[in-house]
């Protein structure tokens, strides 16, 4: 067996594997077929990009996600290893030249999607490249027991007859036993060897709260100010809410960037790279948000509504704490988001579909309010028996955080001891060697995010949170020392080396991260200023980036707290009449009677214009 340590420092500057990676990489050397479930943060990807190095050979990656091969594509450069990706964002003439590049096995890495695999012509070309065995990445959605199913994934179980003395590796985060049996059937794997880590994240406290309407964005903002200067991401189920968040977080001077499937593609990018670059600390997604994402030290993951599935919410939460230091999983749930869920399960056709997401939606009620620990639960769910019965890491184990209710109610607890509370880079401190640790870091932050700029990919990229956080310990003043820093490998130490000495020095001479820039225009004030000059709904939404809806919204709870008149014209005369008739017949509480006691042409916007008028 080759030194695998060796390209483990050479490559990744790590001096140690994770628990299972060796074991996994050295199944994959030996030509067996693999099946790994572990969780989010715990190094899938080296346990196939190691061996692709190692063997000298091509392996090739089924991926869902376009975005998330390119990053890993440009991460693999970034460390010397020749990778590829092959999907229809690039050229015709790029495609034909990555194409007979592979033939002559010129990478280590080679990422396809699962439609392009699904070709005849991607098959015959692929039987003339020298590959070493096939890495499928999200295996959970060749399942449709699984929370994300995707039909193209079902046409993988080709690969075995098209490919037939090549091993297959399924890789996964979040897989009940059943999809893991799926798995392995659908992919027609030979005496497997079978990887299963422990669901048992330990460092995450998971916190359930349920709230009413008004308590609902209180207790949101609450968690918020309780993470402040930490990256945190804030799950919301629509584009709609989404996009209201964000302003309301504006309004209350949190600056956060939105992130949903309905925006422009580089907008999108644009919003991920400033949160990945510490630029913006709070981001809030829908589930679009959050495949493949690389960020360590991410604080808190906050669900703002019951998510469809457990395994949709270990998988989210888990994007958490990468870095193992404490962090929290937040959910915050309201009655009606049962009702949305039960409402959207029964639009499905399919009556086993239908018994699979109704089965989903039960497990994840149960979770949300049974009085049993909840790692315990999660470990359950998976089908993980730990011998203990109580995590001391949950609300139910008398764990919950003191910005969430007055210290006197948090039950007293068990003499487990908690984690002690992180000391962050951004921890406010009145140390001086702590001060300067946070300028330091600051300051690094900074070089990290014009080196990623220039060479146009994520922060990440250049170098992690991790690795910026150990050279601001070892402060290394020579390659030998730099080379010793944690995520630095040869590659990057020739790349960044001089450079990083030179940041070093600038420190010292008293060069500093220049400050933030945290005043914003208000939404609600940029709203109001855009209507006096007379722009449409239409208009404002195109200018802030919005949906209609979302800009209705806010001029409807503006007027309703007399922050702004109403305007007949916005509905039109004939439609504010008859609007106006059925709330005197109907009353204003619900928008559902009077939009069916309506005409079609009249929208639920003007109906809530009128409402709130």
């Amino acid at each position: 067996m080759p030194d695998l340590h060796a390209a483990l420092k050479k490559y990744w500057g790590y001096d140690a594997f994770r628990p299972l990676q060796e074991r996994i990489v050295q199944s994959l050397m030996g030509g067996t077929d693999v099946a790994v479930v572990m969780p989010t943060g715990g190094g899938k990807s080296l346990c196939y990009q190691l061996p692709a190095v190692v063997l000298g050979a091509t392996v090739v990656v089924i991926s869902p996600l376009i975005a998330l091969m390119q990053d890993q594509v440009a991460q693999l450069g970034d460390m010397g290893i020749p990778a590829a990706v092959l999907n229809s964002s690039l050229p015709p003439e790029e495609q034909r030249i990555v194409m007979r590049a592979a033939m002559q096995g010129a990478y280590r890495l080679l990422y396809l999607s699962p439609e392009r695999l699904a070709r005849q012509d991607t098959v015959a070309w692929l039987q003339r490249v020298p590959v070493a065995f096939f890495a499928i990445d999200e295996a959970h959605c060749i399942s449709e027991w699984g929370h994300e199913f995707r039909p193209e994934y079902r046409q993988l179980s080709s690969l075995r007859e098209n490919f037939p003395e090549k091993p297959i590796a399924a890789f996964t985060a979040s897989a009940t036993r059943r999809v893991r049996h799926d798995i392995l059937d659908q992919l027609r794997l030979r005496e497997p060897h079978k990887y299963i880590a422990s669901f048992h994240r330990a460092n995450l406290r998971y916190v359930v709260e349920q709230c009413d309407k008004k308590s609902h964005r209180k207790t949101l903002l609450a968690a918020l100010r309780a993470y402040q200067g930490e990256s945190v991401i804030v799950y919301a189920p629509t584009v709609a809410l989404v996009e209201e968040i964000v302003d309301y977080l504006a309004d209350r001077h949190i600056a956060a960037v939105p992130y949903h499937g309905q925006m422009e593609p580089p907008t999108r990018r644009r919003n991920q790279e400033r949160w990945m670059s510490d630029e913006v600390r709070v981001l809030v997604g829908t589930i679009a948000f959050g495949l493949g994402i690389n960020k360590p030290a991410v604080r808190a993951v906050i669900h703002t509504s019951l998510p469809k599935s457990i395994e949709q919410y270990y998988q989210e939460a888990g994007r958490a704490g990468r870095d193992g230091l404490p962090a929290d999983c937040i959910l915050l749930w309201q009655p009606k988001d049962a009702g949305l869920l039960a409402y959207f399960i029964e639009q499905l056709n399919d009556p086993q579909e239908k018994e699979r997401a109704w089965q989903r939606y039960h497990a994840v009620r149960r979770f949300a309010e049974s009085a049993r620990c909840r790692h315990l639960q999660i470990c359950l769910h998976f089908g993980q028996v730990p011998k203990w019965q109580r995590c001391e890491m949950c609300d139910v184990c008398g764990n919950a955080p003191d910005w969430l209710r007055a210290p006197s109610t948090i039950p007293a607890p068990a003499s487990k001891p908690k984690p002690a509370p992180r000391k962050s880079a951004t921890t406010t401190t009145t140390t001086p060697a702590a001060a300067t640790d946070r300028a330091l870091l600051d300051y690094l932050k900074e070089w990290r995010t014009h080196t990623a700029k220039r060479a146009a990919v994520p922060a990440y990229v250049v170098l992690s949170d991790a690795a910026l956080e150990d050279l601001c310990h070892k402060q290394p003043s020579n390659l030998r020392e730099l080379l010793g820093v944690t995520g630095i490998g040869e590659r990057k130490a020739e790349l960044y080396g001089s450079e990083i000495f030179a940041a070093f020095e600038a420190f010292r001479n008293g060069a500093r991260a220049a400050a933030r820039q945290t005043a914003q225009v208000s939404p609600a004030a940029e709203t109001i200023r855009l209507l006096a000059e007379g722009k449409s709904f239409e208009e404002i939404a195109q200018i802030r980036g919005r949906q209609v809806a979302t800009v209705v919204g806010m001029v409807a709870d503006l007027i309703e707290k007399g922050r702004l008149e109403y305007r007949t014209e916005w509905v039109g005369e004939a439609h504010h009449a008859r609007i106006e008739d059925a709330v005197r017949r109907l009353g204003s509480q619900w928008l559902k009677p009077l939009r069916e006691a309506l005409p079609a042409e009249i929208t639920y916007e003007q109906i809530r214009l009128v409402v709130a008028r």
